[in-house]
Order: structure tokens, then sequence, then C-alpha cells
């Protein structure tokens, strides 16, 4: 079965699950986890932050940054769809009080969208405090966030007393995809969150990094939602391996997505599908919804698992555990299985 899902469905290799066995490990929560030390440290220094601090999930990261960062009742400002919003079951909501407004459509915006979603300062709308951008953007296909727009933006977000996160599940891909390093693209924003169980392929993780005070708060907040870890270096140096090892492979993902879409543009009706021009890892498919459904079930039949993003969209991800080779099978098996969907077969 191949699986393009998500980038989550990786398995530790060999080597990875050698260095969790390895770790030297100690009690988190007394600061004592040298693993977990040396990842803090290793994700600080490549985002160009002053510290960094180890979670669970990517989801908590984000929420993380939302509650060291607003006061109840506060609104926060992102784009349309983003993970923050739509896929992080409420928290925003119930954990730090505060609602989200959108600028822009498709995932991405610009200066002039963001401004018009920040409330007037009077005391009788809620408190615009944080504008935060998805990079690279997952329901949009794995676009990536423009730097012109990302500049324009945090500039006029500062002059209006804003503050920034930065939502970076998937930033080793902007990265990877643009050569620009992630210090650059993480250094206008306050906060900012890694994955290392997307691209990366680490079973668990994911690293929110900023100022040295408000990860001390953050710490203090991640210990308040349960999250008070103790012999964690076990998965932080799964996290590590992914840096060093994993993180040069992210390209031949890119290229596999790319040959990917180039197989589905040459073997599918224009005007019964369209697919869209992948950035990094990610190829979206549009069609009809009842289309879709039927296709993704012929496709998981012939052995491929593809999933629904929204109800239009079939979404392919690709990741550390799909060859070139399996790339050219999946992109044939979805051939047929879409035709055979607009076919009503």
């Amino acid at each position: 079965m191949i699986d393009l899902r998500s980038d989550t469905v990786t398995r530790p290799t060999l080597a990875m699950r050698e260095a969790m066995a390895r770790a030297e490990v100690g009690d988190d929560v007394y600061g004592e986890d040298p693993t977990v030390r040396q990842l803090e440290e290793t994700v600080s220094g490549l985002l160009g932050k002053e510290a960094a601090l180890f979670v669970p999930t990517g989801n908590m990261g984000n929420q993380l940054a939302i509650m060291s960062s607003t006061r109840r009742g506060d609104e926060v400002v992102c784009g349309e769809s983003a993970h923050i919003s739509l896929f992080e079951a409420g928290a925003a909501a119930a954990l730090s009080g505060v609602q989200f407004t959108f600028a822009g459509q498709g995932g991405l915006f610009g200066a002039a969208e963001m401004e018009a979603a920040v409330k007037p300062p009077v005391y009788y709308v809620p408190r615009t405090s944080l504008v935060t951008l998805e990079n690279t953007h997952n329901v949009a296909g794995g676009r990536i966030f423009p730097r012109g727009d990302v500049d324009a933006i945090t500039r006029r977000a500062r002059e209006l007393g804003l503050r920034l996160h930065l939502d970076g599940a998937r930033l080793w891909n902007a990265s990877a995809a643009t050569g620009v390093p992630l210090s650059d693209l993480a250094a206008p924003f306050d906060t900012a969150t890694v994955c290392f169980s997307k691209g990366l392929g680490a079973p668990i993780g994911s690293a929110l990094a900023g100022t040295r005070a408000q990860m001390d708060d953050a710490r203090r907040l991640r210990k308040m939602l349960g999250a008070g870890m103790r012999q964690v270096g076990i998965i932080a140096a799964a996290a590590l391996y992914a840096i060093t090892h994993h993180r040069p492979k992210l390209a031949e993902d890119h290229a596999h997505a790319r040959l990917f879409y180039q197989r589905l543009r040459d073997g599918l009706d224009p005007s019964l599908t369209t697919v869209l021009e992948p950035e990094t890892n990610i190829v979206s498919i549009d069609l009809a919804a009842k289309t879709a459904h039927n296709a993704m079930v012929r496709a998981k039949s012939d052995g491929l698992l593809i999933s629904t993003i929204v109800p239009t969209r079939l979404r392919a991800v690709f990741h550390l555990d799909v060859s070139g080779a399996e790339t050219e099978t999946a992109a044939n098996t979805l051939i047929h299985a879409i035709r055979a969907a607009c076919d009503g077969r």
C-alpha cells in the first residue's frame, strides 16, 4: 500500500530507532534531560531565536504561542483555512478565550488585507493583538508564503503594535524549496513553531521558539496543559536525528511531488479535474465532491491511500517513505481511479 494521505505517516528508520535507544536522558521537568536541551538549543539556533521549547505537537506549540501573546477576549488574525483555526479542535477559544478573524482568500494574504481585518481601537469591539502566518500553507497545497508579503505584513503589524506568530510546521519545506535559511524565514516573528513529525519523519514532536522570557512563560503553560515530560530525550533524539539526516532529503519529496503532478496533468481531462502545480511536497487535485470521494475509495482498493483535505480536493503528500518508482505507480493508480469515478464506474 502506498500512503500519500500525509507526511505524518512515516515510520522511524532503523538508524533513528538506534539513536533513540542510545539517547542520554534525564528528568525534563527539572530541566535535566541533556538530549532535550541539545534539541532546544539546536532549534533556537536554526530559527535565530533566544530559546526554544520542545512540545509533543505543533498544535500545542501554536496554542502556547497564543496563550503567551494574548489576553482573553482578544482577536487573532490568520489566513483562510489556517491550521491554527481549522484543525486544532477550537483550542484557541477553549484555552485562551480568543477568536479568529480571517484575512485574504486561499490561505495567503497581503498587508492591506491584514490591516483590513484588524479591529479599530475602541473599547466595545475585540482587541486585535496577534497576527499569525502559516508557511507552508497546508490547505492551500503546501504553498510558500511570498517573502514580499511576509515582510510587508510583519512591518505593518509592528507599526500597529501587534505581535506575530509563525506556524512553521512545514517551514523546513519552505526553506528547502527557496534556499532561504530558517532563521531568515522566522526573523520577522516573535514566535515560531516547527514540526519534526511531518516532512522530517520523526515519530513525535514540535518546537516553539521565541524570546527566553516568553519561552519561560510557555514552559509554565506547557506544564499547565499536562505536558510536563520526564525522560523525553528518547523522542528528542529522533528529532535531532531527523534534522541532521532527513532534512537534506526534503528536495527529493518536492521532486516526487512535481513528477506526480506532471503525470496527472498529462493523464487527466482538464475539463473534469484541475491539478494544481506544487511548490513543495503537496499536490492538490480539484474535482467534484462525489467524484473525489469515489476516486479516493477506488484508489484505496487499488493500493493507494489518498485523502480529501476539503470535499472537492484530493491531496497527495510526499514524504520519506515514498520512492520515485512508487510515485510513478501512485500517479497511474490515481489516474485510473479518477477516470473511473468520472465515468461513474
